[in-house]
């Protein structure tokens, strides 16, 4: 599965909200899978949107056929957009599916990875993260997914912010000098963003 990462410095917030209800148009799209977002509670005017695809061929197609049109709305409302296609590579707890049901959170987190520390990282993905984030009550469902580059991108879902908030309180510290981190990290950066259910589409 493809995942797209969005993210944008948003100019005229109300006309943006009002243009992500042309992207209700993707129902239906060969491969689309679902799509939504919100913004950043740290950032403000930072939106970010979360697009998935069954695989690159159909989101190619969707680009180069339907993409202009319905993104023609927005076309003067940001500035700063950033976007990252990722391979889904394994899931953060069990049975990830694309859709945003019961979350009221997402968190997302990117890793710029050394190189020959990639397969480590991975592995301490699995064995460290994913058991402790699985674990936290308030966490619903996630996905890992990797882009060329040793870069990878931690997508989970939350019930609420205070719910993930009592999982950064149970010991990232500790989590992170386990999978040390620090030595396979390049580069770490991360949101939290409040999903807007208006920006929701479902398949």
């Amino acid at each position: 599965m493809l995942v797209k990462w969005i993210r944008c410095s948003v100019v005229d917030r109300r006309g943006f909200e009002r243009g992500q209800r042309e992207w209700a148009g993707l129902v239906g799209e060969p491969g689309f899978r679902g799509q939504s977002g919100g913004w950043s509670r740290t950032r403000p005017g930072v939106a970010h949107i979360f697009a998935f695809w069954d695989n690159r061929v159909f989101y190619d197609s969707f680009m180069a056929r339907g993409h202009d049109r319905m993104a023609a709305g927005q076309s003067d409302m940001f500035r700063d957009m950033r976007v990252t296609l990722f391979e889904r590579s394994f899931d953060v707890k069990t049975g990830f599916e694309p859709h945003f049901t019961g979350a009221d959170v997402a968190r997302v987190a990117h890793s710029r990875v050394h190189e020959e520390r990639a397969e480590h990282f991975v592995l301490m993905q699995r064995q460290v993260w994913n058991p402790a984030m699985a674990g936290s009550p308030g966490m619903l469902r996630g996905v890992f997914a990797q882009a060329p580059g040793s870069e990878f991108l931690t997508l989970s879902l939350w019930q609420s912010n205070a719910e993930r908030g009592k999982y950064r309180a149970a010991g990232a510290e500790r989590l992170a000098a386990r999978a040390q981190t620090e030595t396979d990290v390049i580069e770490l950066t991360g949101d939290v963003v409040d999903l807007e259910p208006s920006w929701t589409v479902t398949a």
